[in-house]
């Protein structure tokens, strides 16, 4: 997940290319600094963009003008092969005299999207899944022994007749933390909340 900004720039054949990457905990927020970027270079001949929210992913690529498959997709590859989400990349191009073909501009957002990426601050999230459990007070000795960060955390717990705690499980760990659950006779709902 990116944590702060970074821009970096590519020159090819006279065309600049200015990447501009920023955290975009939503599509409203990747949005809003594409259109900053485009108030802020008018006169660029493109502002070509990709972001990757959330998990899964909910992803958008657009070529903005430049020939299908040559800006949006390659941004997107980008930061999609260093496993970044919450994050939007804005490419900013000028026109330089020289038509780079559809595999030089590829290659030159890419590298651009790279470069920023590079100098990127950023703070690794692992995918979790949240379960509720409700169990009788003699058994919150055995539920708490579960929970081992960064793997399992506790969420929060409340006591009245049981106690009701919610875990939040990495989800590459859920099989073999289901399993325990079933081997202690302990049952967990999923929890959204």
């Amino acid at each position: 997940m990116a944590v702060g900004r970074a821009e970096a720039e590519v020159r090819e054949l006279g065309s600049r290319f200015l990447a501009y990457l920023a955290p975009a905990p939503t599509p409203s927020a990747a949005k809003e600094f594409l259109e900053g970027l485009r108030k802020r270079f008018p006169d660029a001949t493109h502002h070509c963009f990709a972001w990757r929210i959330g998990w899964p992913a909910a992803e958008r690529a657009a070529d903005a003008g430049e020939p299908s498959g040559t800006a949006g997709q390659p941004i997107l590859r980008a930061l999609a092969g260093a496993g970044i989400t919450d994050v939007v990349a804005v490419v900013v191009r000028w026109f330089g005299g020289t038509k780079l073909g559809k595999g030089g501009l590829a290659r030159a957002y890419t590298a651009a999207t790279q470069l920023a990426l590079e100098a990127l601050q950023t703070r690794r999230e692992l995918p979790r899944r949240s379960f509720r459990l409700r169990v009788p007070y003699e058994r919150i000795g055995v539920v708490k022994r579960l929970v081992r960060a960064p793997v399992v955390e506790l969420t929060s717990e409340s006591y009245t007749a049981d106690a009701e705690i919610v875990l939040a499980v990495v989800e590459s760990e859920l099989p073999s933390f289901l399993a325990t659950l079933d081997e202690l006779g302990i049952a967990a709902e999923p929890f959204v909340g």
